[in-house]
């Protein structure tokens, strides 16, 4: 990408990359020079996407759970002839899932915090980095929430 154009070293270390005829100093910290384009695929349908689209949350009793917590239910049950669709597919915690059964949510009593639906883009998967396993050349450059976590 930088012989090409693309990118541009923001900063380097001191090695060298070296092949017969260049040398160049090893990129620390490269930026895009043009964003690109690539061509829009469907997201594709999967147990993460769903937690990443729903936000990790039950849609029942919206309530936060980690991956190993939620389950996902079909909102139309498949005896009901509801298919494994995005826009039949809510996660769930497993207490919210085993109260509503066999059942639509109108059937079982409960609501849904919002109906599913097909994302038109790719969930974020946020990414947790620890200052001691960032590169101390990227600190200047990475956008932080909070502080900095000093393990």
């Amino acid at each position: 990408m930088l012989f090409l154009g693309k990118a541009e070293v923001v900063e380097e270390h001191d090695r060298e990359i070296k092949s017969a005829s260049v040398s160049i100093k090893m990129p620390a910290v490269a930026r895009l020079v043009n964003a690109f384009k690539r061509p829009r695929k469907p997201v594709r349908f999967s147990r993460i996407n769903i937690y990443s689209r729903d936000q990790w949350m039950c849609q029942y009793c919206n309530k936060r759970f980690v991956t190993a917590e939620l389950t996902y239910d079909h909102v139309v049950p498949r005896s009901q002839g509801g298919g494994t669709t995005w826009e039949n597919i809510a996660s769930s915690c497993s207490p919210c899932n085993t109260r509503k059964g066999g059942r639509t949510p109108e059937q079982a009593g409960m609501r849904l915090k919002k109906k599913p639906v097909r994302p038109k883009w790719v969930p974020a998967v946020q990414i947790a980095v620890s200052r001691g396993a960032c590169p101390e050349s990227w600190i200047d450059y990475l956008h932080w929430s909070g502080s900095l976590d000093h393990r």
